[in-house]
């Protein structure tokens, strides 16, 4: 069992055929808001390992993840602490994001494999083998969103999104990152927040931003308004891929396929 879509692609890519593999939060679905019902509760429960995100990620699922016995593993305990984004002063609150930076989510993969060859170790071999295919396809990922990134002059590189998740892939590929909202879609934006962000957008000419698949589009529609307002075409771009896969089936529903169609869609949306 894995608690979002990212998790789960990563677990099937390493445990090919030797695990069956579920996910509790679907496509679209936000993790930071989502409780756990009493089927999900059973569902966790009877797994035979359950991988979760950590670093808050699941918020309202803390306690009952906390009760779910030894074969629960969070994949972010695999990163080096001084990778991380500190939220405060305190030693123990990151933002979780992580998958956004690839090189970061490159991480989880030996961890996932160690996990399951524990667990199986008549397949270590197997599990192995695959981890090494999924690292090698994830190191030409990063490279393909550093390529694509460098087609886009530094000042074009500025990316406004709903909420705060994309510091990480700020960071790793050269974005200043600036969210409506904060880390967690709990908060909510206001006047305030509005007006500050058009004064931005409109001094520093962007010509885009981006509503996540997981987030209600009214903020980023109300700024979009609001620039109106003052005479300046402002686009909300296609729709970006940052708490959650997209529909299975689709390319969005892998993570590879999610990571390049974001930045595909920002190459193409800031490039105008």
């Amino acid at each position: 069992m894995c608690t979002t879509g990212m998790i789960a692609d990563a677990v099937r890519a390493v445990g090919g055929q030797q695990v069956q593999v579920t996910t509790l939060m679907g496509p679209c679905i936000d993790p930071h808001l989502y409780r756990a019902c009493e089927g999900d509760v059973h569902r966790l429960a009877s797994a035979d390992i359950l991988f979760y995100s950590g670093l808050h990620l699941e918020g309202k699922m803390a306690s009952l993840l906390a009760q779910m016995g030894d074969a629960t593993y969070a994949v972010t305990d695999s990163i080096p602490r001084h990778l991380l984004r500190a939220l405060s002063d305190c030693d123990d609150v990151f933002d979780p994001h992580v998958w956004l930076d690839v090189s970061l989510w490159m991480y989880i993969v030996p961890y996932v494999r160690d996990i399951l060859s524990k667990h199986d170790n008549e397949h270590a071999d197997f599990y192995a083998a695959r981890a090494t295919d999924y690292l090698n396809r994830l190191q030409q990922l990063d490279h393909y969103v550093r390529v694509r990134a460098a087609q886009l002059q530094p000042e074009q590189r500025v990316l406004v999104t709903a909420h705060d998740a994309f510091s990480y892939f700020g960071t790793a590929y050269g974005f200043q990152v600036v969210g409506l909202q904060g880390i967690s879609t709990e908060s909510q934006a206001g006047i305030k927040d509005i007006r500050k962000l058009v004064d931005f957008l409109v001094d520093q000419n962007i010509p885009a931003i981006f509503v996540e698949s997981s987030i209600s589009q009214r903020s980023l529609q109300a700024v979009q308004s609001a620039a109106r307002a003052r005479g300046f075409n402002l686009t909300i771009g296609p729709e970006l891929f940052s708490d959650a896969l997209g529909q299975h089936g689709t390319p969005q529903g892998t993570y590879v396929g999610m990571i390049e169609h974001n930045i595909d869609v920002m190459v193409t949306a800031l490039s105008r």
